[in-house]
């Protein structure tokens, strides 16, 4: 398991807020009462204070520090009303629609963030991705630069020198099909957030195709996301196309790539489409024995992230960590 011992420290010096809409489920208690006890942290959860309070004595868990916000009564309701009609005027937004869906505590507490009363987000306990993600664009927003909303996958394992191996995988979990520009822009984002991790990016854009070995369009698409990337960023080394092979191992390498400064050595990796990116942090989790965390998302103007329905509290206090950190 990665230590987040660095994102620790960070958050102890800078401690943040952390809103869950999953107030009362037990999994989410028992990592905000370990949050708590580290003292780095400040859960926010959702929902109705009796049961939550109930739901965490009844289970053992101390949540005593823990901020408790119903949406039912909340002092500063009619503001959050008023601001998110402000926000959703071009869909015809009013009162009387806005009332009940923000009663509803993904809406809530995505609200709460764009309010400034938390510093980020974490829900899907039980949640879809699709109803956590779908306030974070109509709210939070992606970042000026930004036109879309991605999402990496961080990987560790142990290595053989007794230090954890890290790399980074996208677009695991949002995008279907990006086109080159978004891949661009995935890219920049995923190199950021493996930074955050300690990584040296060495990014590779992945196809079955190394170096016009084969034709075909998504061949030509990472080709010319590759060229895209190197420009706008010139100082992180980037190659492309390249096969996981040529990527990953130095030998393979300097057959299909000779002269590369990233291929044998990549490990920050841009998939051409999700279907590719999902199968491939599925296996290296799976088969390659590699722990990982995500779907972390990128390119919102504030930390959104989702957990996944069969998440444990481990997972959900590691991605606490994690979301935090980007705040």
């Amino acid at each position: 398991m990665y230590g987040f011992g660095d994102m620790i420290q960070k958050l102890k010096a800078n401690p943040k807020t952390i809103v869950f809409p999953e107030g009362s489920d037990p999994r989410i208690l028992e990592a905000a009462s370990r949050l708590l006890a580290g003292n780095f942290l400040k859960p926010i959860l959702l929902g109705n204070p009796d049961e939550i309070n109930k739901s965490a004595e009844d289970a053992g868990y101390n949540i005593r520090g823990a901020q408790i916000i119903d949406p039912e009564n909340f002092e500063k309701f009619d503001e959050m009303v008023d601001m998110f009609c402000e926000l959703r005027k071009s869909k015809g937004m009013t009162p009387e629609k806005a009332i009940p869906i923000l009663k509803q505590t993904n809406y809530f507490g995505t609200m709460l963030v764009k309010m400034g009363l938390g510093d980020c987000l974490l829900g899907g306990a039980t949640y879809s991705t699709a109803d956590t993600v779908r306030p974070a664009l109509q709210i939070i927003k992606t970042k000026p630069e930004n036109t879309i909303v991605s999402s990496c996958f961080i990987l560790v394992r142990p290595s053989a020198t007794g230090e954890n191996e890290v790399i980074a995988m996208a677009d695991c979990g949002i995008n279907i099909n990006p086109n080159e520009d978004e891949l661009v822009e995935i890219c920049g984002e995923t190199v950021s957030c493996a930074q955050r991790f300690g990584v040296d990016p060495k990014v590779a854009f992945l196809s079955f195709s190394t170096k016009g070995s084969a034709k075909d369009d998504t061949v030509t698409k990472m080709q010319n996301a590759t060229k895209k990337a190197q420009e706008r960023y010139p100082e992180i080394p980037i190659d492309g196309e390249l096969q996981f092979d040529a990527a990953v191992s130095p030998r393979v390498a300097k057959q299909k790539a000779p002269g590369s400064k990233v291929a044998g050595h990549a490990n920050t990796f841009i998939f051409p489409d999700i279907n590719a990116g999902n199968l491939g942090y599925k296996i290296a989790q799976r088969m390659g024995n590699f722990e990982a965390y995500g779907p972390i998302l990128l390119g919102l103007n504030a930390p959104i992230n989702d957990l996944s329905r069969g998440c444990n509290a481990l997972e959900v206090y590691s991605m606490s960590i994690i979301t935090a950190s980007l705040a």
